[in-house]
C-alpha cells in the first residue's frame, strides 16, 4: 500500500506539473481529518464528507491505473489494481473477519452470539382472513 501511495503521488505530480512533495501535501490536505468538539460532543471533521472519500480514492486509483496501462507499465498497474480491489473488498472482508472473531469468542465463553438482522430480508406478518 505504501508503494501504491508513492505511485499515486507520482502520477498526480506528473498530471499537475508539480513536484511529489507538493502533490503529497495537496492529497494530505484533501483527505485530512481533525478532531473537533461542537456542542460538547467530539467529532472528526474534514474537507471531504464521508460518502465522498472512498469514491474519490477509487477515481484517483482508476486515473493512475489508466496512466500506467497507457505507458505499458504493467507492474505498477498491478499494484494500483490490487489497491483498488482491496479498497473495494475491505468493507466485506472486515465484516466477515469481525463476525468470525465474534463467533469464536462467543463459542469459547459458552454464550450464544446475538443474531444480526439481514438488511436484504424483508420481514412481515401475514394473517389469513375468514370470509
Amino acid at each position: 500500500m505504501t508503494y501504491t501511495g508513492f505511485l499515486v503521488i507520482g502520477v498526480l505530480a506528473d498530471h499537475l506539473g508539480t513536484g511529489r512533495f507538493l502533490a503529497g501535501l495537496l492529497l494530505g490536505a484533501l483527505f485530512a481529518r481533525f478532531p473537533w468538539i461542537r456542542q460538547g460532543k467530539p467529532r472528526i471533521v474534514g474537507l471531504l464528507p464521508k460518502p465522498v472519500r472512498r469514491p474519490l480514492i477509487l477515481l484517483i486509483l482508476a486515473l493512475c491505473l489508466a496512466t500506467f496501462l497507457w505507458r505499458s507499465d504493467y507492474v505498477s498497474a498491478l499494484f494500483i489494481g490490487f489497491a483498488a480491489a482491496f479498497l473495494l473488498g475491505y468493507p466485506w472482508l472486515r465484516r466477515a473477519v469481525f463476525d468470525r472473531l465474534l463467533s469464536s469468542v462467543f463459542a469459547f465463553t459458552g454464550q450464544k452470539p446475538f443474531k444480526r438482522t439481514d438488511d436484504s430480508v424483508i420481514e412481515g406478518e401475514f394473517r389469513e382472513r375468514k370470509d
